[in-house]
């Protein structure tokens, strides 16, 4: 555990009251040129203290073009390898390398390659929720952002393999009528929620627009009033009007939907066979403002990608940013 190598290494500094850490990591940020970086997943502290709170498409355009010396990626590992990628001179950190991903670690590199050996000819267009490595074998990079526009602007023709979220995919081909071979991956959090639960909320709160995230299964998006990535739900939310809503991704989002709208309800799905109120990414929620504080004062863990990886990797997720500038996203 991450935990345990802190205390190893010798990192856990016990002098630092909790009541004082905004104002020490504020400090240590200044003194250091650093950036914070937050995911809508994270916990409702760590967005608030962070300079830049967005979803993957947004994290890379920002990692992307700042001047900090020192990128504190508040999110998971491969965002963390994203914007190392995108920034190689840059000192990138994870707050807790154990910070993973169900989806990236259902498509290790070795299986995609016999994949894409057994379909030749296929532009292969990668989820950002994947490892380097992965990316390296990739043409283009997308986000649950831009997925749909960009798999648009390609030739009705053109014969793709799309990993590694099935779900996304399968909505992706739905929504644009291709026949894009997908690959057999999920979100262990979008998975879990069901039809049932959500059928019953409805019940409960007719009027409410029910917002979910493509990364859920189809037969929930039918179920939806809006689909989109989290910013887009979020931009749906403070537009709309409605007094209460239904939200289907990860809970962590509802922090920053409340404090944009703090007039409206926002009801999360909770998952099928679960007591819990809402749906949570057990590993987003490892970072804490504790391991943001030591990672900082360390400056460790730091993210690093091996050269020949990187140099194949960056190029995919370059071409998704030019084909988003160019698409407006």
């Amino acid at each position: 555990m991450v935990k345990d190598n802190w205390k190893a290494k010798g990192y856990v500094d016990e002098a630092v009251d909790a009541a004082d850490l905004k104002q020490a990591i504020n400090e240590l940020k200044r003194s250091k040129n650093a950036v914070i970086l937050a995911h809508y997943y994270q916990q409702g502290d760590i967005q608030d203290i962070a300079d830049y709170v967005g979803d993957s498409l947004a994290l890379a355009q920002w990692a992307a073009r700042t001047d900090a010396d020192v990128i504190v990626m508040c999110g998971v590992h491969f965002m963390g390898e994203t914007a190392k990628l995108l920034c190689p001179g840059k000192r990138v950190i994870v707050p807790d390398l154990n910070a993973g991903c169900s989806l990236a670690d259902s498509c290790q590199a070795a299986d995609l390659q016999a994949f894409i050996n057994d379909h030749p000819g296929h532009t292969v267009i990668s989820y950002v929720n994947t490892s380097a490595a992965v990316k390296a074998l990739t043409d283009i990079v997308v986000t649950s952002g831009n997925a749909l526009q960009i798999v648009n602007s390609l030739p009705q023709d053109e014969k793709i393999i799309f990993g590694p979220d099935r779900n996304l995919g399968s909505y992706v081909n739905q929504a644009t009528g291709r026949q894009m071979l997908l690959w057999d991956g999920a979100c262990h959090v979008h998975d879990r929620f069901s039809v049932p639960r959500l059928l019953e909320l409805k019940k409960a709160h007719p009027h409410a627009p029910v917002l979910a995230h493509p990364e859920c299964r189809g037969a929930l998006l039918k179920l939806a009033d809006v689909v989109g990535s989290t910013a887009a739900l979020l931009k749906y939310a403070a537009s709309h009007g409605a007094t209460e809503y239904i939200v289907a991704t990860e809970a962590g989002i509802l922090h920053e939907m409340r404090r944009r709208c703090p007039q409206c309800e926002f009801i999360a799905l909770p998952p099928e066979d679960s007591a819990s109120p809402c749906n949570e990414c057990e590993y987003m929620k490892l970072n804490t403002m504790e391991k943001l504080y030591n990672s900082l004062l360390h400056e460790w863990p730091l993210i690093e990608v091996a050269p020949d990886i990187a140099a194949r990797a960056v190029k995919p997720i370059e071409r998704m940013l030019e084909m988003s500038a160019r698409l407006g996203l």
